[in-house]
């Protein structure tokens, strides 16, 4: 089954048409991207997939579980746990180091035992390829390295879907290169649908997915991007490769 899977909905604001008939599906695994103007309702949509804006119309269903247009704070907040969420700011504690910035989200999320928090936080920072950066707090480390640990952050519960809104709109082409490579590896071997928000459509060639544009209230689904760089499957570089200012 989907993990999204919308019907014909409307979605408003204040009673002001932010979308409406939007009807679209991401399955597991999938990588997908969300292109637009500046205001053209990206961003809500995706509020929407999580619950902090609500449906008004039409039928949302994630997980084949939750109905977004009735869910309640009991099933939103089991929904929220099976999500990740990136976004351009980078949103970390910054009076704690990265262990502890990951340390705190397990425990909040219900993981009791101090030595499993130790190994997922350890298996997480291998993942993003930052394994000994734990003991930094964020003004250590650059723009970068903090969205491979908000990344980090995010995947720590092994989420079925990870959604990322502009996670490379900070960052230099070659740290943003880095994390679309990062994104894209992760989803792969993790199995997680990729649901992504990018004003840069030179990575819709380079990292191929299921590309959506949101116009005119609409959402319309687009000619699948084709791949022109083969870096969307390759390894991902060491960290002592990958280091940026």
């Amino acid at each position: 089954m989907p993990v999204i899977d919308y019907r014909n909905v409307d979605i408003h604001i204040d009673s002001k048409v932010i979308l409406e008939n939007v009807t679209f599906s991401l399955e597991e695994g999938e990588f997908a991207y969300i292109i637009g103007t500046v205001g053209s309702g990206k961003s809500t949509l995706l509020k929407t997939i999580y619950g902090e804006v609500e449906i008004e119309d039409g039928e949302a269903c994630v997980f084949d579980e939750y109905e977004m247009s009735r869910i309640r704070n009991r099933a939103l907040q089991r929904l929220r746990k099976r999500l990740g969420i990136v976004f351009q700011d980078f949103q970390l504690l910054t009076d704690r180091t990265v262990n502890e910035n990951l340390d705190f989200v397990l425990r909040c999320t219900g993981w009791k035992n101090k030595d499993e928090r130790r190994e997922r936080i350890k298996e997480v920072l291998e993942l993003v390829g930052l394994p000994q950066k734990g003991y930094k707090r964020p003004h250590e480390l650059s723009g970068g390295e903090q969205q491979r640990i908000v990344i980090a952050r995010a995947i720590l519960n092994k989420p079925e879907l990870l959604l990322a809104d502009e996670p490379t709109g900070n960052l230099d082409n070659e740290t943003g290169d880095y994390i679309m490579t990062l994104l894209h590896d992760i989803s792969r071997k993790e199995k997680m649908a990729v649901l992504m928000i990018t004003h840069n459509e030179q990575w819709l060639k380079a990292y191929p997915g299921t590309v959506y544009r949101c116009a005119g209230q609409r959402l319309e689904k687009m000619e699948q991007a084709v791949c022109e760089a083969p870096c969307a499957g390759d390894e991902l570089p060491q960290e002592t490769m990958i280091e940026t200012e």
